[in-house]
């Protein structure tokens, strides 16, 4: 895939994060790109889920959103 292509589409996917988890930082979302597995962890943090929960919620939104 071209990087540019990559970058838009993340771009494109950086909105959707932000509407679904309006606590995380545009730097953390920012450190989240191309590392799908941050955002667990990024969840854990920012919400105080259970290491399941946060890991469940992650798996749901890449699957929902082809996010690799």
């Amino acid at each position: 895939m071209n990087r540019d292509i990559a970058s838009g589409n993340f771009k494109q996917l950086r909105g959707k994060i932000k509407e679904q988890w309006g606590k995380l930082t545009d730097d953390e979302i920012d450190q989240m790109e191309g590392h799908a597995e941050i955002l667990a962890g990024k969840l854990q943090e920012r919400y105080g889920m259970a290491r399941d929960d946060a890991e469940r919620q992650a798996r749901e939104f890449q699957s929902r959103n082809n996010w690799q």
